[in-house]
């Protein structure tokens, strides 16, 4: 059984909707965000304050380059479609699911974005972070999952019924 890969912004949901996925699949979760929290030792803001968005970028891309997944649930980082090298690695053993949201929701979702450890430079809005994002979700897309309205079960019952 191959991975299911979950993409999108950041308060789309991808390590809620990934948990429930796992648990109602029996498959393995992992969240590549808390891979790199666990591999340095620091928290993603930490991170990227402290070596920058560009660095934090091919860190994040070598670090889903270096991890294997069987039939695992895995939630990616907002930012990892920047990486085309762990992109690919990714889609090789997976499904990847495209959580869309609308605009106005990820931003009622998130609040304050600065205090999630997002990569993105400074004086960027939520709004050009997902202009500039959407179409990369989209390029890596196997399939896209409107989850505008929808909860994180129902977002769950759509990919299986998608996936299988």
């Amino acid at each position: 059984m191959k991975n299911i890969v979950l993409i999108g912004m950041p308060g789309a949901g991808k390590s809620t909707i990934g948990v429930l996925l796992a648990k109602s699949m029996l498959y393995s979760f992992v969240d590549t965000d808390l891979i790199i929290q666990n591999s340095s030792g620091k928290s993603l803001c930490d991170i990227i304050d402290a070596v920058g968005t560009d660095e934090f970028l091919k860190i994040e891309n070598d670090v889903i380059c270096g991890c294997d997944f069987e039939r695992s649930v895995v939630a990616t980082g907002g930012s990892a479609v920047y990486g085309e090298q762990a992109m690919a690695h990714l889609a090789a053993n997976g499904i990847i699911v495209y959580l869309e949201l609308e605009l106005g929701e990820i931003e009622r979702r998130l609040g304050d974005i600065h205090t999630r450890g997002v990569a993105m430079k400074n004086g960027t809005t939520v709004a050009e972070l997902y202009d500039e994002r959407r179409p990369l979700y989209e390029k890596y897309a196997d399939v896209t999952l409107s989850c505008s309205g929808l909860t994180a079960e129902q977002c769950v019952d759509k990919i299986i019924e998608t996936v299988k």
